[in-house]
């Protein structure tokens, strides 16, 4: 039986909430493991992507983006930010799904349903680290391949080629792709329609976090909407002008839009 592709924002619960020209979808984990669950069963076609306020802040500044983040099947929000903005705006994100935590329940709820998952990302070893230290809490997950994130992505050059034929050999239920922002989201705009996994998820630096070679802040920051400020404390160098520059920006683009739709 062939995958299908599914069109739209057709596996939501709710209406989405529009941040910033995106429509964000308004999913509790447990509601998007739900839509995963019936993708696979099915044998969709579906992309997950998430949002925080640079990712919105990137769609800002790429019309492409904010295209492809508007034509995909769901879009979560991964940020507190951007939970703060849908209120202010008048909608509800009922949850920040940041991979960082989620993989430790989806990972589980994986375990239970038999599905498999493909990690394609990150340095050489580092996914195959995170996949490890998941099998640790859940021997019996099934990993259906890993590989890093250090090729050539040219749509039709010959390590892509070669990487999309490994994945698609794999066959995995879910494969999550961590690239970073932007990168992630080109390379699925191009290579989406000849990979065959059911869900692909976007995860950023979640194979980081998850093998232990990223740290995160602690949990009263990451809980109370610090955690740009840990990861600015952390990485200074490289993340100063996300945060320092693009938090402003950010909450400045969000009053425009709350100006622009007041009554």
């Amino acid at each position: 039986m062939s995958v299908q592709p599914v069109t739209g924002h057709s596996l939501a619960v709710r209406p989405p909430v529009n941040v910033l020209g995106v429509a964000i979808d308004a999913l509790t984990v447990d509601e998007l493991h739900q839509a995963m669950r019936q993708a696979v069963q099915r044998r969709w076609r579906v992309t997950v992507l998430h949002v925080n306020a640079h990712g919105l802040n990137l769609a800002c500044a790429h019309p492409w983006l904010q295209t492809y983040l508007n034509e995909v099947e769901l879009v979560i929000c991964d940020g507190k930010g951007v939970q703060f903005a849908a209120g202010w705006l008048g909608g509800h994100l009922p949850a920040r799904i940041t991979y960082a935590d989620w993989m430790w329940r989806l990972a589980p709820f994986a375990e239970t349903e038999g599905m498999s998952l493909y990690f394609l990302g990150g340095r050489p070893g580092v996914a195959q680290g995170a996949a490890d230290r998941l099998r640790e809490r859940c021997p019996n997950l099934r990993i259906a391949g890993c590989h890093h994130g250090y090729f050539d992505k040219t749509r039709l050059g010959t390590e892509n080629q070669r990487v999309l034929a490994e994945v698609n050999r794999a066959d995995p239920d879910i494969l999550i792709v961590g690239f970073g922002m932007p990168l992630q989201e080109r390379w699925l705009m191009v290579n989406r329609p000849a990979l065959q996994a059911r869900v692909v998820l976007a995860g950023g630096a979640v194979f980081d976090y998850l093998s232990g070679t990223l740290a995160r802040g602690p949990d009263w920051m990451t809980q109370n909407g610090l955690e740009w400020l840990a990861r600015l404390w952390i990485e200074p160098r490289r993340l100063w002008r996300r945060y320092l520059l693009g938090n402003p920006q950010f909450l400045c683009r969000v009053l425009r839009q709350k100006l622009r739709t007041a009554p």
